[in-house]
């Protein structure tokens, strides 16, 4: 003869979550009176929602007695499998709404300004003090491939320098910072305080090949053609962060935001261009509905309103 368990894998789908709560409330109390008054129900619920739960199984949980009920072999067998799932169904809905609420999750950020220093950095560190379980991932790349990315919703926000506005997508200009020309210690220009584009437009430039090297490439073309000059830009086979030693080294200048000047390398300095403010914006895509991602945009707005505040007279230069 075929005996059911309770372990049999078939009634589970037909199970409701009523039926587990009010099966434990019985099962504690030891009568349905007490289970009932305990959850707020009459007795008579109770019981028929126990009947009902054991019909399902196909078989008894309970002993009926006068003065109670008392669980049987299989309800024996039952109660710990439905406190597991009452256990698993409540940490599922905690998870959820925790991300909800945006206090766990992950953010995806493509950058080109540096995060040594600066409006981005104290946007990271901010958030990360007040939501220390939400993880942040860095991508770094060009704007097309991060505005792709974005598209795609592979990338939850993007900082891109300029104002374009881009097809399919959010964008917001958030802060903006000086533009640098790097310098090697001993160049002739390293006596004055600042610069103004005439004077380094015979200098040979020296720009990465990864990002943001084209966005440089592109700037210097643009600026210097203003003044009738085609600068002489040459690529290097190397990362942003080892392009200033190669300043340094005599093997031509480069342009950093001012994010970057923080970092301090033997042999090279940093001179402003003058009245030269690069905007940087905010890329996202309107059907991106992560919490710790609007969480994250919030406080960056909010960052840049009060920093704006402070700075109410700076000038963008597109």
């Amino acid at each position: 003869m075929v005996r059911w368990s309770p372990l049999d894998a078939t009634y589970g789908a037909e199970i409701e979550v009523r039926h587990l709560r009010y099966f434990l409330a019985a099962a504690e109390h030891g009568s349905f009176r007490k289970a009932g008054l305990a959850i707020g129900i009459s007795q008579s619920a109770i019981s028929r929602c126990i009947a009902h739960l054991e019909d399902r199984i196909g078989a008894s949980l309970f002993h009926r007695h006068a003065w109670g009920v008392s669980l049987t072999y299989a309800g024996q067998r039952f109660l710990p499998r439905a406190r597991k799932a009452i256990r698993t169904i409540g940490e599922g809905a905690n998870a959820v709404a925790s991300a909800g609420r945006s206090e766990v999750g992950r953010v995806r950020i493509g950058i080109y300004s540096s995060i040594a220093s600066g409006f981005l950095a104290d946007v990271l560190h901010s958030f990360g003090q007040r939501h220390r379980r939400i993880r942040i991932e860095m991508i770094d790349g060009n704007p097309a491939e991060h505005v792709a990315a974005i598209r795609q919703l592979s990338l939850d926000v993007a900082f891109i320098t300029g104002m374009r506005e881009w097809v399919d997508c959010e964008r917001e200009h958030l802060w903006s910072e000086r533009v640098f020309v790097v310098l090697p210690d001993q160049h002739r220009l390293a006596a004055r305080e600042d610069l103004e584009w005439r004077d380094v437009a015979e200098e040979t430039f020296i720009v990465s090949e990864t990002a943001p090297g084209q966005e440089i490439h592109d700037h210097l073309v643009r600026c210097l053609a203003d003044l009738g000059r085609h600068p002489e830009i040459q690529v290097q086979q190397v990362s942003r962060d080892n392009l200033v030693p190669l300043v340094a080294l005599g093997r031509g200048l480069t342009l950093v935001s001012e994010a970057m000047t923080v970092a301090q390398f033997p042999g090279a300095i940093y001179r402003p261009i003058r009245g030269e403010i690069l905007p940087f914006s905010a890329v996202w895509s309107a059907r991106n509905d992560n919490p710790a991602f609007r969480r994250f945009l919030s406080l960056a707005r909010a960052m840049a309103v009060t920093a704006a505040s402070s700075c109410p007279n700076q000038s963008v230069v597109l």
